[in-house]
């Protein structure tokens, strides 16, 4: 039997939690704004580890669950931290994104999933404003609906993604929920 590649490995999950994800969106009525009973959400596929993988561009993030706290640390493809800095780079955002998904149990596909939805929506800027009123990162519409997740939600990426999170959990049951739901009508 021949040897398959990790890469070809990793899409072929992620390919089968795409598909799930699209099972799910089915059980949702888009247009009334009804979410599936909890009974039909995708549970959590895998239990956190202590220490966790996230692939993002130039590099991963290590995230590390201590009880209900975790830390997260952004390396380069060369094995060196990232620095951070007072404006938050789009790194420096999904390093903080990998550790709540790994706080909510969900496998480390959910998190490929969220970096796809919130590349398209924001590219992770929390300053990013449509138009329409929809505005940081989760593209949230009002964004002052943020404002539940913590006070600076105008320009602090954690509270943005925290709210962001939150909402993709409950509304479609995990980002890869929410990215198949993106990719069917364009938004989420």
């Amino acid at each position: 039997m021949p040897r398959r590649s990790p890469r070809r490995v990793v899409l072929s999950v992620l390919a089968i939690l795409a598909c799930v994800g699209i099972a799910l969106v089915s059980v949702t009525d888009p247009y009334a704004g009804a979410t599936a009973s909890s009974f039909y959400r995708q549970p959590a596929l895998v239990k956190p580890q202590a220490v966790q993988r996230y692939a993002i561009d130039g590099g991963f993030v290590l995230v590390e669950l201590r009880r209900d706290r975790f830390t997260a640390e952004v390396v380069g493809a060369d094995g060196i931290a990232a620095p951070s800095g007072p404006v938050a780079p789009a790194s420096t955002a999904q390093a903080y994104a990998a550790g709540i998904v790994a706080q909510h149990g969900w496998a480390a596909g959910e998190f490929g999933c969220l970096v796809n939805l919130w590349n398209r929506e924001s590219g992770w800027n929390a300053h990013a404003a449509n138009p329409s009123g929809a505005y940081g990162i989760p593209q949230a519409l009002p964004g002052s609906k943020m404002g539940a997740a913590g006070g600076d939600w105008q320009n602090d990426y954690r509270v943005q993604i925290r709210w962001g999170v939150g909402y993709i959990a409950g509304r479609y049951g995990s980002p890869c929920g929410a990215w198949a739901h993106s990719q069917a009508v364009g938004s989420y």
